[in-house]
């Protein structure tokens, strides 16, 4: 929407997030002087936090609301459907600032920069702020905005040749569809020798399906379905589960350099949605939905 209005875009990272969180009067928590820091007349005395620290199980908590806080101070509103994303917004002048948070990283898009200045300027009066002006790279992924022809493009490329050298899997050949239509995976392929056994328990599974999962959630719906697939086969895959993993990975070998565009064609909001419940092999419904604006998947899910 950013794109579609040619609204400024703009990032910052606040440094030391969760050591701004502040405890309340009721929440009292005590620790031990870290090594090398302890004053040579403490004795047996200990620390009591006034703030949070990492590592603290509240301290997403207390950021969280430390956070809101200074927004709200600012003049800002929080939405109602996803309470990371903030904005403020002058009708008759027609000034609107939308604010997306993820832990400390902040995407700030404005109508105007003179309005992003002002932000960084509030929020700099409370926390110690790191400016990365124009938004480029969000979470791993690769931001080309085109303002003057209201075109951005979004680009996983390195994530995914990350996970690719992790797995020894770089060499991959690519493949045209993420999944084998004609192989039916089930919860009867478990290892059923001890070669089988010994295999599958040096493989990565867990650990590569969730790096498959981030791909999904964040750019890839054409990975969604098959990811959450094999998925279910976490608690004791067989190799021929590995096998459709891998398949994964050979498909994003050949599509991690492609981007996800909007703008090149306008439309408004569509979706698609579909439902199936019986090709689960417990017989539960799957279904998937995907929707678009100006030619790019903005929402989707599968499962």
């Amino acid at each position: 929407m950013a794109n579609r209005l040619s609204m400024e875009m703009h990032q910052i990272d606040i440094k030391g997030a969760y050591l701004n969180g502040e405890l309340n009067a009721n929440e009292v928590l005590y620790m031990h002087h870290p090594p090398g820091y302890k004053v040579p007349n403490a004795g047996t005395h200990v620390l009591c936090l006034i703030k949070t620290l990492y590592g603290l199980k509240q301290s997403g908590r207390w950021w969280y609301q430390k956070l809101t806080s200074v927004f709200i101070k600012l003049g800002f509103k929080q939405c109602a459907m996803d309470q990371a994303v903030y904005y403020r917004v002058v009708i008759v002048k027609g000034k609107l600032t939308i604010v997306v948070v993820h832990v400390d990283n902040c995407s700030i898009v404005a109508t105007t920069l003179r309005l992003i200045e002002e932000l960084k300027a509030g929020l700099c009066e409370h926390f110690e702020v790191t400016d990365l002006r124009e938004l480029h790279w969000m979470l791993g992924i690769e931001i080309k905005h085109d303002c003057p022809g209201q075109v951005v493009h979004l680009l996983q490329c390195l994530y995914i040749d990350a996970i690719l050298r992790h797995y020894n899997l770089a060499d991959l050949k690519p493949l045209s569809t993420p999944m084998d239509h004609q192989v039916w995976l089930s919860s009867e392929q478990v290892p059923t020798s001890a070669v089988e056994c010994a295999m599958i328990r040096n493989v990565p599974y867990h650990e590569a399906v969730g790096t498959l999962n981030w791909a999904a959630l964040a750019m890839h719906p054409d990975i969604a379905f098959v990811v959450a697939t094999v998925a279910c086969f976490a608690a004791n895959p067989g190799p021929a589960h590995w096998e459709a993993v891998k398949q994964i990975f050979h498909y994003l070998s050949g599509t991690h350099n492609l981007w996800l565009t909007y703008g090149e064609a306008s439309s408004p909001l569509e979706g698609y949605a579909d439902a199936d419940g019986s090709m689960a092999e417990d017989w539960c419904a799957i279904s998937g939905y995907v929707f678009l604006i100006d030619g790019g998947a903005v929402s989707w899910s599968s499962k």
